[in-house]
């Protein structure tokens, strides 16, 4: 693939995840704006997060089915649209609507993915797999960041109303870029048995059944950390400010960009070994995590090594699940992402209750038990 074309399914990709996480930091505003109490506006989050999942399972397998680019800009379209209608929203009750809808065609995302991975050639498809997960990670960390300086600069709407925009001009570059879709041999399944064979696949594939649990494990861990540092940060001693707490995202950044590598490796055959070393980096880099309310500079260390490690394992996790079956990669993302998906929620819910009750300590501790969960798991299954 032409490098140009890898970088454009990064940048794509990290523009329609970063649209599912950009109420976060917004809270507070949506809920002055619309009335709504501050007990309540958390609904705007679990809206998102429930019609992104049910995205995942109606959606992505469809990729498999039609035409992936006619597929990709539909989506994209009907998100500027989903987009534009939660920055004009007069009302909640269109907010909801609107924010349903991003989450749910925020999946398109997962489309990309798999359709870079069959543009790609067998020898460089970890390689392209590890570039444009980066791009989905850099819009991930960068979400919160773009979202508040651009509310303190223009107010909420200009989020949702600038990311319209640069959708719609997303749509423009990648039509006149993507290649057609390769054809496929034999008549296309139903809908119905489409979605049905998602169940199959995960009951037939082994390896799939085995990387999604590593996927819910590193990402249990991810979420728990990145879900729960705003809080020892925020409280004195410590009190940084909201744009101080959403400058660590760039720590995360850098070890986003470094485990691009891993694709190289999972090319070469070394897709196992990879997945252990990250594994054993995943497990230490809690000890300077440990020490957020003393140091900052080996907190930040931490990350770089936490991050590092989980997009290593998650791109060595879809490099050897999008070789399994050609024809189905739309589907195996599917599956793939909905553990990352579980693993993600499970991560915040802990992470917030833990902290709670035992402090910064005891969440350090947790995410240093799922990660020892996963290196043993691994350890276990790696023949």
């Amino acid at each position: 693939m032409p490098r140009f074309l890898v970088l454009l399914f990064a940048v794509a990709c990290g523009a329609a995840v970063a649209n599912i996480y950009y109420a976060q930091p917004l809270l507070d505003d949506l809920a002055v704006a619309f009335g709504m109490a501050h007990a309540t506006i958390g609904i705007v989050i679990t809206v998102t997060q429930i019609c992104y999942a049910m995205g995942l399972i109606l959606l992505v397998p469809l990729g498999d089915r039609v035409n992936q680019r006619r597929l990709i800009l539909g989506q994209m379209l009907l998100s500027a649209l989903s987009l534009a209608a939660v920055g004009l929203a007069p009302t909640s009750a269109v907010l909801l609507a609107g924010i349903a809808a991003v989450g749910l065609l925020a999946v398109v995302t997962q489309t990309l993915v798999a359709y870079a991975a069959t543009l790609a050639s067998a020898a460089e498809r970890g390689r392209v797999i590890g570039l444009v997960t980066s791009g989905i990670v850099i819009g991930i960390l960068l979400a919160r960041t773009v979202a508040g300086v651009m509310t303190d600069l223009a107010g909420w709407r200009s989020v949702y109303l600038g990311s319209a925009a640069l959708t719609l001009l997303m749509v423009g570059i990648l039509y006149r870029s993507l290649p057609n879709a390769v054809k496929r041999d034999g008549a296309p399944l139903s809908y119905a048995r489409l979605l049905r064979s998602v169940f199959l696949l995960l009951a037939q594939e082994r390896i799939l059944r085995i990387r999604g649990v590593l996927a819910l494990l590193i990402f249990t861990a991810f979420s728990t950390l990145w879900t729960s540092l705003v809080l020892p940060l925020g409280a004195p001693p410590l009190s940084l400010t909201h744009s101080e707490i959403g400058a660590f995202g760039l720590a995360g950044v850098a070890g986003a960009l470094a485990a691009a590598k891993a694709g190289r490796l999972a090319d070469r055959g070394r897709g196992q070994r990879t997945t252990g070393v990250a594994l054993g980096l995943l497990l230490a880099s809690w000890l300077p995590i440990g020490f957020a309310e003393r140091s900052l500079g080996v907190l930040i260390v931490g990350i770089v090594v936490l991050d590092f490690a989980v997009q290593a394992v998650h791109v060595t996790n879809q490099s050897l699940i999008l070789s399994v079956r050609p024809e189905s990669r739309s589907r195996l993302t599917a599956v793939y992402m909905v553990f990352y998906s579980i693993g993600s929620a499970a991560g915040s819910i802990a992470s917030t209750a833990i902290y709670a009750y035992e402090g910064w300590t005891g969440v350090c501790l947790f995410g240093a038990a799922v990660s020892a969960c996963a290196l043993l798991f691994w350890a276990w299954t790696r023949r």
